[in-house]
């Protein structure tokens, strides 16, 4: 039996440059009936323990260093005693929510993570910020993509640390490869397939964000 996915949405704020804003976060819980991954555990422990319930949380996955996504990390991986992983290029934006704390464990392009016979394999795909990951689970025919490939779109680059050329070359050149048919699930709202947001590369291009 293959892992399945579980989307748990909470709420929460966003903050970086001196701005403030509401968001709403998806968590993705990756498992069994046994044991489970999490990958970036936002805002609400308590939303995302009711729903891990009694199985064992093997790992907790960051896809970027973006408070939204970090701020409950810590202790949600604490209370649940997994270890914590983030790419080390995203560690400034770590340290400035985690002044006294680093990660467990760091993140790097081509790592794989397997649960419930199911692996993830972390892909670097920097713009959103400079240690942007996404995991993909080949054998699911899903992309987990954080911040760097929405439902319309790459993720924002307006942003310290953020570069709206590289975001569109780590999307070419290691998303967009990917078959038609992935399903990619977000950090934020829909999620999407790689055919449907592949045809419309160029006009991001020229629209420039």
């Amino acid at each position: 039996m293959s892992a399945r996915i579980e989307n748990v949405v909470t709420s929460g704020t966003f903050s970086l440059d001196g701005g403030t804003w509401d968001v709403d976060n998806n968590v993705w819980i990756i498992g069994d009936d046994s044991e489970v991954m999490v990958i970036d555990p936002a805002h609400d422990i308590e939303k995302i323990q009711e729903a891990v319930g009694e199985r064992e949380v093997m790992a907790v996955l960051l896809t970027h260093g973006h408070d939204d996504h970090i701020r409950a990390a810590g202790e949600f991986s604490d209370i649940v005693d997994a270890p914590l992983f983030l790419n080390p290029e995203d560690r400034m934006l770590w340290e400035a929510v985690y002044p006294e704390r680093d990660v467990d464990a760091e993140i790097s392009d081509g790592d794989t993570f397997t649960i419930a016979g199911t692996t993830l394999t972390a892909m670097h795909t920097p713009g959103h910020s400079p240690g942007s990951t996404c995991f993909y689970a080949e054998d699911l025919g899903v992309l987990f993509s954080g911040d760097t490939l929405f439902n319309g779109g790459p993720g924002a680059t307006g942003r310290s640390y953020s570069s709206f050329e590289t975001i569109i070359e780590s999307i070419r050149g290691k998303l967009l490869v990917l078959p038609e048919q992935t399903v990619v699930n977000t950090g934020h709202g829909d999620a999407t397939t790689i055919g449907a947001e592949a045809p419309n590369l160029e006009e991001w291009i020229k629209r420039g964000h």
